[in-house]
C-alpha cells in the first residue's frame, strides 16, 4: 500500500472527512463527509467561505421582518449549502445536523429534518445522498425512527457513548451511528488519571462491543466511529464499517507507510457468545440504563451544550447581517 490511509481503506473501512472545508475534503478521497454546527462555525470564519454565507442571507431576505426568523432560515440554507458543495466532492453522502437545542424534541426534530431535506431537494439533491444528523436522545432515537419508517429520510444518530444508545438506534433501523471514541477516552483519563494505549482505550472498547453485537445480531445500521484523539485508536477500529476523521489525523495516517492490519472481522462477531437485549419500546429502562452510565450521561450533555452553543452564535453572527 503508498500509505497507512490506503492500508486502512483497504481493511473494508469507508473513511469519511470530519470537516467543512472543501479542499481538505478533495484532498483525501472520502466516500462521505461529516459536518456539524461547530466545523461550519469554523469554516465560516475563513474568509474563502464568506461568498456562501453572503449567499445565505441573500437567498433568506425580504422572507420575514424578525431577524431571529431570518437567522434561522439562514443558518438552514448555509448548512445546505455546504452540503451541497460538499457533494459536488464526495460521491456519496454528506451528514447535515439538525439544531442540538431540539435534542429533546422528538416532533420538533422531525419537523426540522424534513425542511432540511426539502431545501437539498429544491437543489436537485436526492434524500438518498443525505443523513439528517441527530443527537442519540430517547427523543432523537424515536424521531429518528419515524423518518426512517415513515419518510426514508436516513439518519446519522451522534453524541453516542453507550451500548444502550447503540442497541435502540439499531432497532429504530437508523442508517447509521457515530459513536464519540476520543471523548469516551477524554472522560475515562480525567477520571481515572490513567494513561490507556490504543488497544484498552475504553472508547475503542466500546465501538468493539457496539460492531461485534451488531454484526451477530445482523442489524444493518453503519457503524462509524468518530471524534478520535490520534492514529492508534483509528488502526485498532481498522475494519469497522465507516470511519470520521479529522483533517490532521487524515494527513498523519496519508503521510505514513505503517501496515494497519484488520481488527474489527464480522465473521468473528457472529461466532461471540453475547445476549440480545432491547430497549426501543422501553424508554424508562432506556433512561435508567443510561443515567447510570455516568460518562455517557455527561458526554451527551456535555456535546449536546457544545453544539447547541455553537448554532446560537452561528445564528447570532447572522442575525447581526440583517
Amino acid at each position: 500500500m503508498s500509505n497507512s490511509l490506503e492500508a486502512l481503506k483497504a481493511t473494508g473501512t469507508t473513511i469519511v472527512t470530519d470537516t467543512g472545508e472543501f479542499e481538505t475534503i478533495a484532498k483525501y478521497k472520502p466516500q462521505d463527509a461529516t459536518t456539524n454546527p461547530s466545523l461550519i462555525l469554523a469554516a465560516t470564519k475563513k474568509a474563502e467561505y464568506a461568498a456562501l454565507v453572503d449567499k445565505a442571507i441573500e437567498a433568506v431576505k425580504g422572507s420575514s421582518s424578525d431577524k431571529k426568523e431570518l437567522a434561522a432560515k439562514a443558518l438552514d440554507y448555509l448548512l445546505v449549502e455546504f452540503g451541497t458543495k460538499i457533494l459536488d466532492i464526495v460521491p456519496g453522502r454528506v451528514s447535515t445536523e439538525v439544531d442540538a437545542r431540539l435534542s429533546f424534541d422528538k416532533e420538533a426534530t422531525i419537523k426540522k429534518a424534513k425542511e432540511i431535506i426539502a431545501l437539498y431537494e429544491q437543489r436537485g439533491i436526492s434524500k438518498d445522498r443525505i443523513l439528517i444528523k441527530i443527537a442519540s436522545t430517547w427523543e432523537g432515537i424515536q424521531a429518528a425512527k419515524e423518518l426512517e419508517e415513515k419518510y426514508q429520510i436516513h439518519c446519522n444518530l451522534t453524541l453516542l457513548f453507550s451500548f444502550v444508545q447503540a442497541v435502540a438506534c439499531a432497532e429504530a433501523k437508523v442508517t447509521l451511528i457515530s459513536p464519540f471514541v476520543g471523548r469516551i477516552l477524554d472522560w475515562y483519563k480525567k477520571s481515572t488519571g490513567k494513561d490507556y494505549q490504543s488497544h484498552d482505550d475504553p472508547g475503542v472498547v466500546s465501538v468493539k462491543g457496539i460492531f461485534d453485537y451488531y454484526k451477530k445480531y445482523g442489524y444493518k445500521t453503519i457503524v462509524m466511529g468518530a471524534s478520535f484523539r490520534n492514529t492508534g485508536e483509528i488502526k485498532e477500529l481498522a475494519g469497522c464499517d465507516f470511519l470520521t476523521v479529522s483533517p490532521a489525523l487524515l494527513e498523519e495516517l496519508y503521510n505514513s507507510t505503517q501496515p494497519v492490519p484488520k481488527k474489527l472481522d464480522s465473521a468473528a462477531a457472529q461466532a461471540k457468545d453475547l445476549e440480545k437485549v432491547s430497549y426501543i419500546n422501553d424508554e424508562p429502562q432506556f433512561r435508567h440504563l443510561l443515567n447510570e452510565d455516568q460518562m455517557a450521561t455527561e458526554k451527551l450533555s456535555e456535546g449536546i451544550r457544545k453544539f447547541s452553543a455553537d448554532a446560537v452564535t452561528l445564528l447570532k453572527e447572522l442575525e447581526s447581517r440583517f
